[in-house]
C-alpha cells in the first residue's frame, strides 16, 4: 500500500473548507478505483484562523479517520504551515495545495501518474494566465520572477504554484533546511529534483476572500529575494563605488572651475543636494545591510517555525475524558 498525504494550510477558511473536502473525497474515490493500492490522509494546519475553521476541522477529524488536523497557537504564516505539514506528513508521497480551490483537486491523478514511476520526484502546477488579477498585481509578480531569476542562482519558475505532488525523498531533502525564514517557492528549486510543470488557467476562489494583500505579497517577495540572493549586499557596494567616483570628479571639477577661470563655487543649495544625496545613499544601504542582520539574528535565536496548540488526537483525548 502506498500512503498519499494531502497536506492543507488553512487561514480563515470557513466558507470554502466544506467545498473541498467534498471535491477532494470525489478525487480521492477516484483515484483508489483506479490505483486500490493507494490510501490517503487529509492533513489540515490551521495558521490561527479567527473564523470557524478549526470547529470545521474537529467536526471533519471526528467523522472521518482519515482527517487529521494541526492547530498553530497563533498566525504564523503560510510557510509555517506548509513546513508543519510536511515535517508531519506521514505519506510515500506529499501532497502540498491551497483549501480556496484555486489549486483544482482533479490534476492529482495526473500529478501521481508522473511521479509513480519514477521518472519525475515532483510534479506541480504553473499558470500560463493571470485571469482575475489585477493589472498591477500581475506586472508586480511577473517583474519579481524577472528580477528574481537574474540575481539568484537559484532559478524560479514564472507562475509555478505551491501545488505539489512529492516524493518522500524530495519531501526529507526540503525539512532538511531547518532555517527560520523560509521562502518555499526557492526551496523547492534549490533542492533539485526532477520536476514536471503542468501548465493551467488561473482559477478564482470558490468562497471567501483571500488573506494576501498586495502589500503583503511585496514583503514575501522581498523575502525571497534576501534568502536566496546576495545581489543587494554587491549593489550597495557599487553604489558606494559609484558615488565616490561622482564625488572624485565634482572635486576635481570644481577645483579646475576656481583655479582656471575664477568660477565661484556654488554654496547653500549645493551643499544641501550633496547632504541629502549622500545621507539617502547612506540609508538605502545600510537599510540593505541590517535586513540581512536581521535574518542572521532571527536565525541565531534558534526559534520554532511554529507551536502547536491542539491537534485531533489531544481533541479526542478531551472529548472522551
Amino acid at each position: 500500500m502506498s500512503l498519499i498525504s494531502i497536506v492543507v494550510p488553512c487561514y480563515n477558511e470557513e466558507e470554502v473548507l466544506p467545498l473541498f473536502y467534498e471535491e477532494i473525497q470525489k478525487i480521492m474515490e477516484q483515484m483508489r478505483q483506479e490505483h486500490s493500492h493507494l490510501t490517503f490522509e487529509l492533513l489540515f494546519i490551521d495558521d490561527g484562523s479567527k473564523d470557524k475553521t478549526l470547529s470545521i476541522l474537529r467536526e471533519m477529524a471526528l467523522k472521518d479517520s482519515r482527517v487529521r488536523y494541526i492547530s498553530f497557537s497563533r498566525n504564523f504564516g503560510k510557510e509555517a504551515g506548509m513546513f508543519a505539514g510536511l515535517e508531519n506528513a506521514t505519506g510515500d508521497y506529499v501532497v502540498v495545495m491551497d483549501a480556496d480551490l484555486q489549486h483544482p483537486p482533479a490534476f492529482l491523478p495526473k500529478m501521481y501518474n508522473y511521479v509513480k514511476d519514477g521518472e519525475f520526484d515532483c510534479a506541480t502546477t504553473r499558470r500560463v494566465s493571470r485571469k482575475g488579477e489585477s493589472k498591477i498585481r500581475s506586472a508586480f509578480a511577473r517583474t519579481f520572477y524577472k528580477i528574481m531569476n537574474k540575481i539568484s542562482q537559484t532559478e524560479i519558475v514564472d507562475g509555478a504554484q505551491d501545488f505539489r505532488f512529492m516524493t518522500r525523498q524530495m519531501v526529507d531533502s526540503i525539512l532538511s533546511m531547518k532555517e527560520y525564514n523560509r521562502f518555499s517557492k526557492g526551496i523547492f528549486s534549490w533542492v533539485g529534483f526532477k520536476t514536471q510543470y503542468i501548465e493551467y488557467e488561473n482559477v478564482e476562489r470558490a468562497a471567501g476572500t483571500t488573506a494576501w494583500s498586495f502589500w503583503g505579497l511585496f514583503r514575501y517577495s522581498l523575502e525571497g529575494i534576501f534568502a536566496f540572493s546576495t545581489a543587494p549586499l554587491a549593489l550597495a557596494s557599487l553604489l558606494g563605488v559609484i558615488s565616490c567616483l561622482i564625488a572624485f570628479v565634482m572635486c576635481i571639477v570644481i577645483i579646475i572651475k576656481t583655479l582656471a577661470f575664477g568660477d565661484p563655487v556654488a554654496g547653500f543649495p549645493t551643499i544641501m543636494c550633496v547632504m541629502f544625496f549622500l545621507g539617502g545613499l547612506q540609508l538605502f544601504c545600510t537599510g540593505i545591510l541590517g535586513q540581512y542582520l536581521s535574518k542572521t539574528y532571527l536565525e541565531c535565536k534558534h526559534r520554532p517555525v511554529y507551536l502547536m496548540r491542539e491537534n485531533e488526537e489531544i481533541y479526542r483525548s478531551r472529548q472522551d475524558s
